[in-house]
């Protein structure tokens, strides 16, 4: 058997010659015929609001939030036909906002890739910068007494709009909603907070569980600080089509937007298996190692205890290189040192959350992985390094008998498997 796996832009063959080899995907839905009318018809009747059209007057400031590169929520499409459908209101009034949370700033070229460029010429296009407190206004307080702050642009606009894609997520249950908002143009410290370590460890803070998660709970309530006017969401198939506009209230559009996903993304397994192959769904997503920890840990939910995941990310963007989760990986010398320090009282460090993650699936399996990054810090992730996908598996066949079951899930974070 060959299998084929997104990675980066392009795609590897794994070459599988055994007997038992389970392949996990979505379940194929096809895109919209017409993407343009469709996106017209939700929002001139949306879930419980007013029509896009209605919520903004010609007088009307309006910042439009969008995800930024690491996501791959179709702005170049979807924005010319809001912007037609705002068409009433002059472009000096608009304010596109890139929800980078935590994230680096988008380039220049990356912006025209993402938006279209003649979006970027027309209207006019910041990056949220979580560090840049003076670039914020503070909406309210946290539990633990902390002010919550917001972009600024975002806060002193007339009227809110957020656009996302929902998709299974490892923390949140599923993206999209108000996670545009909470992490997308939040503070630092409070992205910090809600990523706090007893959160993370919180075993409703995973895939596919929206009831009493507190991940998802914090989303929606800080959030919501500064009220949304608007939101559109979209699913999408593995071919980047559309298959949903959920448009409306961001919290029933959202509710309506994951049932639509949860049913074909939920991948059921009659067991635990020793090696699971992985990817993160290739490009955008799987631009550095932070984030195709999402792949590793939709791979984490089948594989049994001390088995091996093994990831094909290309991890073009490093791990990245800006912030702390490379770091925190380099200076400790086991996963298990990682989760001590992260779970001390008062340990704060921005980024801790990805390496907590990524230390928590290391404890279960060992994590093998094939990707641009250089074998020396691969290895010093504790991480294995893999220079041949083929040759690896081979190798660790041998090892197991011909006969071991292997798990494959090519889409990788776009596919919920879990055990009956």
């Amino acid at each position: 058997m060959q299998i084929k796996l997104p990675y980066g832009k392009t795609v590897v063959t794994v070459e599988a010659p055994f007997p038992d080899v389970t392949i996990l995907e979505p379940r194929f839905v096809e895109g919209l015929a017409d993407e343009p009318g469709d996106f017209a018809d939700a929002v001139r009747s949306p879930i419980d609001a007013r029509p896009l059209r209605e919520i903004a007057g010609p007088q009307d400031k309006v910042a439009v939030l969008v995800p930024d590169i690491t996501r791959p929520f179709p702005s170049h499409r979807v924005l010319p036909w809001f912007f037609k459908e705002l068409a009433h209101v002059p472009a000096g009034n608009f304010t596109i906002i890139i929800g980078t949370g935590s994230h680096r700033a988008n380039t220049p070229t990356e912006l025209k890739a993402m938006l279209g460029r003649e979006i970027v010429a027309r209207y006019r296009v910041v990056n949220h910068d979580a560090h840049a407190l003076q670039t914020m206004q503070a909406v309210g307080k946290r539990e633990d007494g902390g002010i919550v702050r917001l972009n600024k642009e975002y806060v002193a606009a007339d009227k809110r709009v957020i656009l996302g894609f929902i998709e299974p997520h490892f923390m949140a249950g599923f993206s999209g909603g108000y996670k545009a908002v909470m992490p997308g143009v939040a503070d630092i410290d409070s992205i910090m907070y809600y990523h706090r370590a007893a959160v993370i460890a919180d075993p409703r803070s995973t895939w596919g569980v929206l009831q009493d998660n507190p991940t998802q709970a914090l989303i929606r309530k800080l959030g919501a600080l500064a009220p949304v006017d608007f939101c559109v969401n979209v699913t999408l198939n593995r071919k980047r089509s559309i298959t949903g506009f959920f448009c409306g209230d961001p919290q029933a559009a959202h509710l309506k937007g994951c049932e639509f996903a949860r049913a074909s993304v939920m991948a059921a397994c009659s067991r635990y298996f020793p090696v699971v192959i992985t990817t993160n769904g290739g490009y955008p997503l799987d631009q550095n190692l932070y984030q195709s920890v999402k792949g590793l840990s939709a791979a984490a939910q089948i594989v049994e205890q001390g088995g091996l995941i093994i990831a094909a990310c290309e991890c073009a963007d490093g791990f990245p290189a800006h912030g702390n989760f490379a770091r925190l990986l380099f200076e400790h010398d086991s996963p298990q040192l990682i989760i001590a320090t992260v779970l001390k009282p008062g340990f704060k460090m921005f980024d801790q959350w990805e390496a907590q993650l990524l230390a928590m699936i290391q404890v279960r399996a060992r994590v093998a992985l094939f990707s641009a990054l250089p074998a020396d810090d691969v290895r010093r992730a504790h991480l294995d390094y893999v220079e041949n996908l083929s040759e690896y598996l081979a190798s660790v066949m041998r090892r197991l008998g011909k006969n071991a079951p292997i798990a494959v899930l090519p889409d990788g974070p776009l596919t919920i498997p879990y055990v009956r």
